[in-house]
């Protein structure tokens, strides 16, 4: 079947999924292969489900609703592709090492205060999450807000291909994927492959003056707007100080924008959300209220209180980068009693024991109360400070429970696949209002 006869059937039925085991009424079911799955297997499952059509690259049956396709994988994205060019909107990418999702979240807060704005749910970044994103945007959207997640070399030019943005923004380069990557030139290839797509469709780059290796890579690129500390810079924006949440003074006109998000660091994600805010026109009272009323989720710089300890709960991902901005930007916070839960870094590949015997040297250079680790990579150093050591969280939930936290905070940092808030009591959290 002709992709344009697959198109018209989507705009009939615009529902797509790639899980047998969430079909919604009316969908199409795109049977997609992984190295542990084959989705052709569970084609005839879906359209019992309620699938009105599946996409199969096998002959998985004669029934009429089974569109055969030589690739699945690559009729999503084509599909996808097809679909983003109905639109004359802008299209805005974000990639990065850290701080891409938090700065998406931002950044649609900012612009959904004024436009019609999309974007993308959780971190659906990566060659399937991109094309689901694509293809989830009505026809009215003003504005689409994509994430690009790679954790290869070339990734990000392909995600390209499918969302062709016409305006992009990397966060940062940092050591995020090193295992993929090979080192930190090949992350940084690996981002600027967002500054290349801009370069050949004449596109617009946001770039961060605080950032010399950001500045090298865009430059050449003839639509380019600056934003941070420097005097230059189209957006001026410099953080102010704040004993819990990341702040900034923006100017023309001046004002202090305080967010709930924990950690300074985070001012630089404030800051591209404010300039890319600005550059399309929206208000400056309606930047200053989305970004103060942003409260963070997903385990990402969240402030959260129970009783009378706080924790700082930053344990969605990390990576040598971010696991360092965290660890200094939590020993900078004020208090006497501070403990931190650290979790192993994944992906790191052959640089993995260097960067965590590097976490261990620059946690002995604060002064914590207490030093949790957790996992085998952090477990091989715990003998180089006063700490305790778990092979897992649910481990490490059983001594937690055990210890008197009354009057501390406490940072949890760590990957996913440590799930460190489960050392927590999830049912009794609050939120701080940020006050």
């Amino acid at each position: 079947m002709r992709l344009e006869d697959i198109y018209t059937i989507y705009l009939q039925h615009p529902v797509i999924s790639t899980d047998s085991r969430n079909i919604p009424e009316g969908c199409i079911f795109f049977a997609l292969k992984g190295e542990h799955f084959n989705g052709n297997t569970f084609a005839a499952e879906a359209l019992k489900k309620g699938a009105v059509y599946a996409v199969t690259d096998e002959d998985v049956s004669d029934d009429p609703r089974c569109i055969r396709v030589s690739n699945v994988l690559e009729t999503l994205q084509e599909l996808a592709r097809h679909h983003r060019r109905q639109f004359t909107v802008p299209f805005i990418a974000i990639c990065g090492s850290n701080g891409k999702t938090t700065t998406k979240e931002l950044m649609q807060a900012v612009l959904s205060s004024h436009f019609k704005t999309i974007a993308t749910k959780g971190n659906l970044n990566n060659h399937i999450g991109v094309p689901l994103t694509v293809l989830s945007i009505p026809h009215d959207i003003e504005m689409a807000v994509i994430e690009i997640g790679a954790n290869h070399i070339g990734e990000t030019a392909a995600l390209c291909a499918v969302a062709e943005p016409g305006y992009g923004l990397v966060t940062n380069n940092g050591k995020d994927h090193l295992e993929g990557f090979g080192s930190i030139e090949g992350v940084r290839q690996a981002n600027g492959e967002l500054y290349e797509w801009l370069r050949s469709c004449e596109g617009t780059a946001f770039v961060n003056d605080r950032h010399s290796d950001l500045l090298e890579q865009s430059s050449g690129i003839q639509n380019r707007i600056l934003y941070g500390t420097g005097n230059e810079s189209d957006y001026k924006i410099n953080p102010e100080p704040h004993a819990m949440f990341a702040t900034v003074r923006t100017y023309a006109p001046e004002m202090i924008i305080q967010s709930q998000l924990a950690g300074n660091f985070n001012w630089e994600n404030m800051a591209a959300a404010i300039a890319i805010g600005k550059y399309f026109g929206v208000p400056d009272e309606k930047i200053k209220s989305a970004l103060e009323n942003y409260s963070p989720g997903l385990n990402r710089s969240q402030v959260i209180r129970k009783d009378n300890t706080v924790y700082i709960v930053d344990c969605y991902n990390a990576n040598p980068s971010s696991m360092q901005l965290a660890i200094e930007s939590f020993a900078a916070m004020p208090g006497e009693k501070k403990g931190v839960i650290l979790g192993d870094m994944l992906e790191l590949g052959s640089h993995s024991r260097e960067e965590h015997r590097n976490i261990i040297d620059l946690v002995k250079t604060k002064t914590f109360g207490r030093v949790v680790l957790v996992g085998p990579e952090f477990g091989e150093w715990k003998d180089l400070l006063p700490s305790v050591h778990f092979a897992s969280s649910e481990q490490a939930r059983e001594w937690f429970a055990q210890q008197d936290w009354d009057g501390w905070a406490v940072l949890l940092k760590g990957s996913r696949g440590y799930k460190l808030e489960k050392i927590l009591d999830a049912g009794s959290w609050k939120l701080e209002d940020g006050n």
